[in-house]
């Protein structure tokens, strides 16, 4: 398990647009004491077999009332040609309790900053003809900080709930459309995961017209291999995977670094020096720079966190040699900034008018 770097990636969630906490990432001791649960993993009760048969089990699915994936910027037109695709997006972590490895599904705060997260990070896929995020019992906070047992066994069984919900999601989908897979922090982790264990070897990689794993780093050559899908080569490649996680200048990512090194990758040998797979998305390629003018429209909340506006032109991207997105001069997007610049909370929504066309883009290539 990638422990060390679980330890670094894990503090998006307290910081995402809710801002619920701050907490000093340098400080990991007292982040540890204060996040670790110190408590006995309890094993989760097995989920009744047709359980996300009940649209209760989904942050967002089709046909549902105020769905927070719906969510759009101030002005911003939908229009009326919806890529012919169903997405499954995992959203990060939002549970944040010591007193429990894996969140109860009835917990009202980590489903209250749940669903303020898919307000910024699942809507630039809700032009899709249908979009479904599952509820999960996903692992606490505390448990990417340490190298217990009970840490691991917290991410397996929060990726079982994960698993469950994408074979439901299959069987409730029409048979020949399109898939697109997402997801963001844990969320990506669990997506990766899933490609990994449940699509590889299987028809269901044939019909993934991307996956989008956002926020945690993919190595190349410890990652890659073992996944169905290969890194997106264009803009309109299809069948692939982008990743990105972003940092303005000046950046430390020393701790990053560190942490991903000593983590072992998904065929269970140390990441190294490995480089990690980086999507420029503004361009949808590996290796392009990108200038501010090329961003679409960078999503900017409120002070209130209620609405949101697009700002055009404000925020550059390319992709160093490590794997990092770097994004230039610190823009003005929120309280979220991570300690070394690191701008990890803002992954989607720096590039949110671009992600939305970009993932259209592909859909509509799928198949072609």
């Amino acid at each position: 398990m990638a422990r060390k770097f679980l330890y670094f990636i894990a503090g998006i969630a307290v910081l995402v647009i809710a801002g619920a906490f701050l907490l000093n990432i340098y400080a990991n001791e007292l982040t540890r004491y204060a996040t670790v649960p110190d408590v006995e993993f309890v094993e989760q009760e097995a989920l009744e077999e047709s359980v996300y048969a009940n649209p209760a089990m989904w942050f967002s699915r089709p046909g549902m009332v105020d769905d927070p994936a719906d969510f759009l910027p101030e002005g911003f037109d939908r229009g009326e040609d919806a890529p012919e695709a169903a997405v499954f997006f995992i959203h990060p972590t939002s549970f944040f309790s010591k007193q429990a490895w894996n969140a109860p599904l009835e917990d009202s705060s980590a489903n209250a900053r749940a669903t303020l997260f898919l307000r910024g990070l699942a809507s630039p896929f809700n032009g899709a003809t249908e979009l479904w995020a599952p509820r999960y019992r996903q692992a606490t906070f505390g448990a990417f900080l340490t190298d217990k047992p009970e840490g691991d066994e917290a991410l397996e069984a929060a990726y079982r709930d994960v698993e469950m919900a994408f074979d439901q999601f299959l069987e409730e989908i029409d048979a020949d459309r399109p898939i697109v897979i997402a997801g963001h922090s844990q969320g990506a982790f669990h997506a990766m995961t899933l490609l990994a264990r449940r699509v590889k070897g299987t028809p269901v990689a044939e019909r993934i017209a991307a996956a989008y794993i956002v926020g945690w780093p993919l190595s190349l050559d410890h990652d890659l291999p073992e996944l169905p899908l290969p890194a997106c080569e264009t803009a309109d490649s299809t069948g692939c995977i982008l990743s990105w996680s972003s940092y303005a200048e000046p950046a430390d990512t020393s701790l990053t670094l560190e942490a991903y090194a000593s983590s072992p990758g998904l065929d269970g040998t140390p990441r190294g020096t490995s480089p990690f797979l980086c999507t420029n998305p503004l361009t949808g390629t590996p290796s392009e720079d990108a200038p501010a003018t090329s961003n679409r429209g960078t999503l900017v909340p409120n002070a209130e966190l209620t609405e949101a506006e697009l700002v055009a032109e404000s925020v550059p991207a390319r992709c160093g040699e490590e794997g990092f997105l770097y994004i230039g001069d610190p823009p003005e997007v929120g309280q979220g900034v991570l300690p070394g610049n690191n701008y990890h909370v803002y992954d989607i929504p720096l590039f949110w008018l671009n992600l939305r066309e970009d993932f259209a883009r592909r859909v509509a290539a799928f198949g072609q």
